[in-house]
């Protein structure tokens, strides 16, 4: 459909497999099957989920919002929640607004889920997208520490609206209502310039990263695992260069997922965890770089 191969897209993004959903499977599916396993794991029943969080940039509707859809599915009766849109760093918002709720003591137990369908908005005959990105989610529970643990450390998070035309989607919103016109000008599938993101991202993704540990006392030589989002494994080698971090500590499952979006840094933590990457008390830092843009930092010690 492109001229491409997959050398191409190898040498260029480190991507050799995406994932797409069968036609009919919504990011609510994906979103409720990784909030089943997250409470299998956990060994606790969804009607113990106070609060859903769900980041998201392709929800199965604008209203009503994804979280309603899981809450449903899922038969986390008497749960509130909402979605967040902040494209890749998505999931890392999420979670600091889910570790805010239980710091305040209101909620003891609150689920953030990243999922995203991008084959939904993705136009595969446009080369510089279409090779990017694949359909997936993941989902973690938050609690409480218990007594001596950490848990979340910190974070950094900002946007720059200046980048907002270099990655999006036009239509469909209050500025470009859907019209035959719009699905026409194809106004309804991602649009990107792939230079101007590339790099903001190498930018941005090692400042930030840098910022926070320092803001800590913490240098890379300290972390025993870096779970960046996975958009590029240029992006992310040239991150954890900056950074010192050996390639052993740096989780990366963009060869096997591709670009997944919000769900990009849930799933590493899980490739992580089935690589043997995290053990009790390790000093973890999540790092993301997105559409909009966003950027999104947390250093959090590990302690399940």
């Amino acid at each position: 459909m492109v001229a491409t191969n997959d050398q191409w897209i190898t040498e260029r993004t480190g991507i050799h497999t995406r994932h797409i959903v069968d036609k009919g499977i919504a990011t609510s599916d994906l979103a409720a099957e990784a909030a089943r396993k997250c409470l299998a794991v956990r060994g606790i029943a969804a009607s113990e989920v106070e609060v859903i969080i769900v980041a998201t940039v392709t929800p199965d509707m604008l209203y009503p919002a994804t979280a309603c859809l899981v809450q449903d599915k899922i038969g986390a009766k008497g749960a509130w929640g909402f979605d967040l849109s902040a494209a890749c760093s998505g999931f890392v918002y999420a979670l600091q607004m889910g570790a805010k709720l239980v710091e305040s003591g209101v909620h003891t137990k609150v689920m953030v889920i990243g999922a995203d369908t991008m084959s939904s908005i993705v136009d595969y005959k446009d080369r510089a997208t279409c090779i990017l990105f694949g359909d997936g989610a993941g989902a973690v529970l938050l609690e409480p520490c218990a007594e001596g643990e950490i848990g979340l450390v910190d974070y950094h998070h900002e946007i720059d609206g200046s980048g907002a035309h270099s990655l999006y989607m036009p239509g469909g919103g209050s500025l470009h209502p859907a019209t035959a016109e719009t699905v026409a000008a194809n106004m309804h599938v991602v649009h990107q310039d792939g230079q101007a993101v590339y790099k903001f991202a190498v930018r941005k993704m090692a400042e930030a990263a840098e910022m926070l540990l320092a803001r800590n006392g913490v240098t890379g030589k300290d972390l025993a695992c870096f779970i960046p989002h996975q958009a590029n494994k240029r992006i992310i080698l040239s991150t954890a260069e900056r950074l010192g971090l050996p390639l052993e500590r740096v989780v990366i499952n963009i060869d096997r997922f591709g670009n997944t979006t919000a769900a990009t840094i849930p799933m590493a933590m899980q490739t992580a965890m089935d690589e043997g990457h995290l053990k009790k008390g390790d000093l973890v830092l999540l790092a993301s770089v997105g559409a909009g843009f966003t950027v999104g930092t947390t250093l959090l010690q590990w302690e399940m």
